[in-house]
């Protein structure tokens, strides 16, 4: 099966050895995001909900360039420095997605890249 590395300039740049998604078939794998400014690529500041919407932004301008939208999205793994923050992530997640919501997995981890408090990764397929 072929990949097709899915790239948009909406979205920060991969700061690794990495696409910001990878389509195979109709699946679309779309890389963890933190929450980088996609014009200047510095990590926002903020609290965690201001951090969580600019990552659901970055994966919403990625899941486009792959021809879908956050609608296709069918699961997505959080990761956080502090799981305290799990409430506030779960209402941010609610204003990008409806009812059937994609599974999900929410891992605490010690660390991230750049010292980021959080990263969502995500499956999309498309029809």
């Amino acid at each position: 099966m072929s990949r097709q590395a899915i790239q948009t300039e909406r979205a920060p740049a991969a700061i690794g050895p990495y696409s910001q998604a990878v389509r195979c078939g109709n699946t679309v794998y779309l890389s963890g995001q933190i929450p980088l400014s996609p014009n200047s690529g510095d990590l926002v500041l903020g609290d965690i909900s201001f951090q969580a919407r600019r990552i659901f932004e970055n994966l919403k301008a990625v899941c486009e360039a792959a021809g879908g939208s956050l609608d296709n999205v069918a699961r997505i793994g959080i990761y956080l420095t502090d799981l305290s923050h799990f409430s506030a992530v779960n209402a941010v997640m609610a204003e990008y997605f409806q009812v059937p919501y994609p599974a999900r997995s929410t891992i605490g981890v010690s660390a991230l890249p750049r010292g980021a408090d959080i990263e969502v990764d995500a499956v999309m397929v498309l029809d």
